[in-house]
């Protein structure tokens, strides 16, 4: 979830050149993203010693797991947004270098101590087995500022500054499975099914959905696993969810998954009232897959209060993202992760640009001081000043047969829908590391 700004070339390097009032203020704006002023600019850098920090350059790690998913969003977030910072000066003067970990899926520890010999900070990514690495990032006190975190002992662990805040120990979507059961689909809440895949990505995931369904009233009828590597023929599944009359169904795996499993459902003539297809299909590639059930049933995804890519030319902030890309990799798509990675990108650049003495102390400190971090205006505010802070809200978009459209969920604050009840969970599903348990202290950052 990171960010960048509207366009290139060297901002404050041109106003050096030419004082008019002018000259001065295009290159303002160019450094600017969002409500974010001067988020990049150059600067005489003092000299440092540590790893990956020179007067030059910061050397940043992007994990991703391209190499498994074949999905390049956030080399492309990286790629976008060193290229706009650079180009506007840089953080104080120094060039952003991205370094690309693949992680290939099973791969994230062996990458991790890659990243700790040449690393200053890891910025704008993410792999689905990312507590691999958090041990060994710990040992070796790498900050990370990921785009998304999705294992327990990795969710709001020590050193990592997350742009929409781990809310640790609340129910992520509470506001959303309470307004699909009690306000939209209220005769649902008697007939929920849950199918997850088979992995130890999706385990904790699954377990925090059936308790906040209980918690909100709603009964879980069925509650299932399918194989991780996929399902050749989803008939089976299809005619259970039949069978139990399930009226709500959470998907918690691969959309093309899911969208087999509607055609078979579409087939067989079974209508749901609500699927939620999950955040991970709030993309082109679903609509195509599913395409020939769109019109059958009805999807949602809850977004993790970040505004839609849809409705961009209503946001400047979204807009901005969208131009930059189409100037820096006009192949590349804007998604879902790939804004959250602009969030972190932006979350460290404003961090690292208040450091006097570029430290990773100093960035991380930076950092936990954003009570209120919207990235400019790419997501609702988030409190990045503790783990433990809920958050307040949510924004639903719906994939139908025209594309994917922002649901009818009431929203009450601009986009999203604010004030929610939070949930806390009564049970506990493992707790983030910490420096202690790879035997280190804060003091050991430097």
């Amino acid at each position: 979830m990171t960010v960048l700004t509207l366009a290139g070339c060297s901002g404050r390097a041109a106003s050096t050149a030419d004082s008019s009032p002018s000259a001065s203020a295009s290159s303002a704006s160019q450094a600017d993203f969002g409500t974010l002023k001067n988020v990049c600019g150059s600067g005489t850098p003092k000299a440092v010693t540590g790893t990956g920090v020179t007067t030059a350059d910061i050397k940043v790690g992007v994990f991703t797991d391209l190499g498994f998913t074949k999905n390049p969003e956030f080399v492309n977030a990286a790629k976008v947004f060193t290229s706009w910072c650079n180009d506007a000066g840089g953080i104080n003067g120094r060039k952003l270098v991205p370094v690309t970990h693949d992680s290939k899926l099973f791969q994230v520890a062996q990458q991790m101590l890659v990243a700790c010999k040449s690393d200053f900070a890891l910025v704008g990514g993410g792999s689905a087995l990312d507590s691999l690495g958090t041990k060994d990032r710990l040992k070796c006190l790498l900050p990370d500022f990921p785009a998304q975190v999705v294992q327990i002992p990795n969710v709001g662990s020590d050193l990592q500054a997350y742009p929409l805040g781990p809310a640790l120990g609340y129910a992520p979507y509470a506001g959303y499975y309470s307004w699909l059961t009690k306000e939209k689909y209220p005769s649902s809440a008697s007939s929920v099914g849950i199918i997850s895949g088979d992995s130890p990505a999706i385990t904790a995931t699954r377990a925090e959905g059936k308790e906040t369904l209980a918690a909100l009233g709603a009964k879980i009828s069925y509650d299932d696993l399918y194989p991780a590597a996929g399902v050749s023929d989803w008939t089976p599944y299809a005619q259970k969810i039949k069978s139990k009359k399930v009226k709500g169904l959470i998907f918690n795996g691969s959309f093309s998954e899911l969208a087999k499993l509607e055609q078979v459902l579409t087939s067989i003539g079974y209508k749901l009232d609500w699927i939620d297809a999950n955040s991970n299909a709030y993309g082109p590639a679903f609509l195509q897959l599913a395409a020939g059930s769109l019109a059958s049933q009805n999807n949602y995804a809850a977004l993790p209060a970040v505004y839609p890519v849809e409705e961009a030319a209503d946001n400047p902030a979204t807009e901005q993202v969208v131009k930059l890309y189409a100037k820096y990799a006009p192949d590349a798509q804007v998604t879902l992760p790939a804004v959250q990675a602009f969030s972190a990108w932006l979350l460290f650049a404003e961090s690292a640009r208040s450091c006097s003495e570029l430290t990773r102390k100093c960035v991380l400190d930076s950092a936990a001081k954003q009570t209120a971090w919207t990235a400019g205006g790419l997501q609702a505010p988030a409190d990045l000043s503790s783990n433990t802070s809920p958050r307040t809200c949510f924004n639903v978009v719906q994939a139908t047969a025209k594309g994917w459209t922002v649901a009818d969920f009431k929203p009450d604050n601009g986009a999203y829908r604010c004030n929610i009840a939070a949930y806390k969970f009564k049970a506990s599903y493992g707790k983030p590391l910490t420096l202690a348990d790879v035997g280190k202290t804060i003091a050991d950052l430097k």
